[in-house]
């Protein structure tokens, strides 16, 4: 965005401003890594409301040594935010205010909160965001890859079956590609998509974002692959890969060919199945090609 024009305003100026009213939800972003990633207005809001709803609460707890007096906090994740959702409208409708945070960046982004968020709608509440960090975002701003259409995918399937059909799903796809990654499924994943989307795609490996050990590399998938599978420190902590989309077109498989490469290297069944995915073949015309060759 462009010709946005801000008044000069001091920290304090800003932090006098930012009142938590009463029988708001707030839905506040919190830092990735560097704590001081915390906005003035975040600090305030979480200085201010009458309850915290935190994915876990001791780590949340970190943020709130300038609070002037204790919150009250309760733990919103992925089991138990469905029980909690009844209890805190009930709690905003008779007027608290209440921030809704994640362990890291901004809730909902692959976090729990989307019932709270969603039930607030519905009671007729206010629902007011607090930005900040987003781990997908601030990847994306280092990528280097396109920026102007991309498709947040987060988690893959934790098991390599699953998680190969997944990308097969993808690989058409012309938008860049964000994944959230534990880093120590970078090897295997990397294998993956190097695999399903061409050795030479583009890709950006960002690891533990604004941390002491940040890692922003920017290559083609096997050398991201083969690089994270040296350096064994690219296992640890957490990571976003940002993968460039699909441009242009793929020059025709020529069928023939490649039906005689794979039946000479590889078992049958395993260079039908390889077949029917790059051709588009049934199983049963792959298989008869396989060992008509």
């Amino acid at each position: 965005m462009t010709g946005v024009q801000f008044p000069v305003m001091s920290t304090s100026d800003i932090v006098a401003g930012c009142r938590a009213e009463p029988g708001t939800l707030y839905v506040v972003a919190t830092p990735i890594g560097h704590l001081a990633d915390l906005s003035p207005r975040a600090a305030a809001i979480l200085g201010q409301v009458d309850l915290i709803a935190a994915e876990d609460t001791r780590v949340s707890r970190r943020l709130l040594s300038d609070r002037q007096k204790p919150v009250e906090m309760v733990s919103v994740n992925e089991h138990s935010e469905a029980d909690r959702v009844g209890q805190l409208i009930e709690r905003l409708q008779a007027g608290q205010s209440v921030a809704l945070v994640s362990d890291a960046g901004t809730p909902l982004i692959s976090d729990p909160g989307f019932r709270l968020v969603a039930a607030a709608h519905e009671a007729g509440l206010p629902v007011s965001p607090v930005p900040g960090p987003c781990a997908a975002i601030a990847a994306l701003s280092v990528a280097g890859l396109a920026t102007d259409r991309f498709w947040f995918e987060g988690f893959l399937p934790a098991r390599s079956g699953p998680r190969r059909s997944r990308l097969e799903s993808l690989q058409d796809q012309e938008s860049t590609l964000v994944f959230y990654v534990p880093a120590r499924d970078l090897a295997p994943v990397l294998n993956d998509m190097a695999e399903v989307f061409g050795a030479d795609r583009p890709a950006t490996l960002t690891r533990e974002l604004t941390k002491l050990h940040e890692t922003v590399r920017r290559d083609e998938l096997a050398k991201l692959a083969e690089w994270v599978s040296v350096d064994l420190n690219q296992a640890r902590g957490e990571a976003v890969l940002v993968v460039a989309g699909k441009t242009g077109q793929d020059p025709p498989i020529n069928q023939a060919a490649l039906t005689r490469e794979l039946a000479a290297a590889l078992p049958p069944s395993k260079a039908a199945a390889i077949l029917a995915r790059l051709t588009g073949l049934t199983r049963k015309e792959a298989w008869s090609r396989i060992h008509s060759n």
